[in-house]
């Protein structure tokens, strides 16, 4: 008996090499200590494949930042993390399930320790040009919505200077 061969995929595989302009993953990963680290690895390895080295430094440092954050104030067993790279900048997205208060006393302090959370963020931020913040997710399962933009112009001096991390 023949068999005939099985048909091709509808979507066969895109044959174009990894480029700047295809980065974009997205991950799920456990809120435990070794997700940052993990989340780390994972970047470096995309970077390299998307031919971004030059911003390694300043990428890796708000992923990390990013997921240890996620780690320390989500309320479920995993958090969720993007990455992309868009119109000349490298973009982190972390969601975690920490709900936001409806009281404004609990609003302003959760939103002061995430803030000071995220200092190192906010001065890695300021040495690449770029942007950060947090806020409620529009995502589905509500909690919170925190991101990152590094300009590749910018990003690509961090870690040039000695003064990168110290306070304006």
């Amino acid at each position: 008996m023949h068999r005939r061969p099985l048909p091709a995929t509808a979507h066969p595989a895109d044959p174009t090499r990894p480029s700047p302009e295809t980065l974009a993953y997205s991950l799920t990963l456990p809120a435990a200590l070794a997700s940052p680290a993990l989340a780390r690895a994972a970047t470096r390895a995309f970077l390299a494949a998307h031919g971004l080295r030059d911003i390694m430094d300043a990428a890796l440092q708000a992923v990390g930042v990013l997921t240890a954050a996620a780690c320390q104030f989500t309320e479920s067993p995993d958090f969720y993390l993007a990455l992309r790279y868009r119109g000349g900048a490298f973009r982190v997205i972390v969601y975690d399930r920490h709900p936001r208060h409806t009281h404004p006393r609990l609003t302003a302090a959760c939103d002061a320790r995430r803030r000071a959370a995220l200092r190192v963020l906010a001065c890695v931020c300021r040495a690449c040009d770029g942007d950060w913040g947090f806020g409620e997710s529009r995502e589905p399962g509500a909690g919170t919505r925190m991101w990152a933009t590094l300009p590749r112009v910018s990003a690509t001096e961090y870690g040039a200077g000695s003064s990168a991390l110290e306070p304006a």
